[in-house]
């Protein structure tokens, strides 16, 4: 379907450009984000790909990435990715993400799963959070070796985990990580997350948050606007990079994160970089531009790093 046309006599309800539209007889049409590319074995780095559903019944499903060199390497780190688009558009098959994770997978050396939770407003907050943490879980019952994917059985290391994501991906891996803080997860070691250009909210009202998750404690709900959580420093993991961009929209939000999270008492590693003059998630618009390449090199040697 043409994204700039209305389907058959539809009335629009609500409308959230660049985003979506949303029809009074209930379906949603997307704007963006809609693309998808295969699963297979990349051509260039021998990075295989496939996709793996984990809940038939609500249809969470993840993409998984194994390098070239697995199983001649021992176990490898799992990254566990959570794809961006402002929590109702793009999926863990859309090309950008498919291409970056390749990347990360290849440099890294990583076992990567990325997770493709259930969007809103279909499926509305905190779906996306319960659907993620599910798939996290499903990874967790694969540490004593013996969990339905032979990928993890036999290449993931669970002692190390990381989560990390981009823009309303990344306040997923934010909150992730705080649940693992919380509830702890006996067979996943969490070592550290990497929030790339993360949406936080801040203590306005945001017309298309409020829409998208309906239940929300307001501007201040700990899920959206951690700066005003109580428990910050409970974040259940040792290391943290944040990524933010210059010229981005909401590269306050991801510094003020930062001094938050490094006055609220939590003891853990923490690193700011900053992309100068660059705009929101710029790195997966022109994987090849010099600053992109950067980005990826500091994501990958926080993966790496002991």
């Amino acid at each position: 379907m043409d994204p700039n046309s209305a389907p058959d006599n539809g009335q629009i309800l609500r409308h959230f450009p660049p985003w979506f539209r949303l029809y009074k007889d209930g379906r949603v049409q997307r704007l963006m984000g809609e693309e998808k590319i295969a699963a297979g074995t990349d051509p260039v780095s021998g990075v295989q790909s496939k996709d793996i559903t984990i809940n038939p019944q609500t249809g969470l499903s993840t993409r998984m990435f194994l390098p070239k060199a697995a199983g001649s390497a021992g176990k490898l780190p799992l990254l566990i990715y959570i794809h961006g688009g402002a929590f109702c558009i793009c999926s863990a098959f859309h090309p950008f993400y498919h291409r970056h994770l390749n990347t990360i997978a290849a440099e890294a050396n990583a076992v990567v799963l990325s997770v493709d939770y259930r969007l809103a407003p279909e499926h509305p907050l905190p779906i996306a959070y319960d659907d993620t943490w599910e798939a996290i879980k499903w990874a967790e019952a694969h540490s004593n070796g013996s969990g339905p994917e032979p990928w993890l059985n036999d290449h993931a290391d669970l002692r190390r985990v990381y989560f990390a994501g981009d823009s309303a991906g990344a306040n997923i891996a934010h909150n992730m990580a705080m649940q693992i803080g919380t509830d702890g997860l006996p067979g996943l070691n969490l070592a550290g997350i990497v929030l790339i250009h993360p949406y936080f909210g801040n203590d306005q009202t945001d017309e298309l948050i409020s829409f998208l998750y309906p239940t929300m404690a307001g501007p201040h709900d700990p899920k959206l606007n951690p700066v005003k959580d109580p428990n910050l420093r409970r974040l259940g993991c040792r290391r943290v990079l944040v990524m933010v961009a210059g010229s981005d929209f909401l590269v306050d939000r991801g510094r003020t994160y930062f001094e938050a999270l490094k006055k609220s008492g939590w003891e853990g590693e923490l690193d700011m970089v900053d992309a100068e003059g660059e705009n929101h998630v710029f790195h997966l618009y022109d994987p090849a531009k010099e600053k992109a390449q950067i980005l990826a090199k500091q994501f990958v040697s926080f993966l790496i790093e002991n």
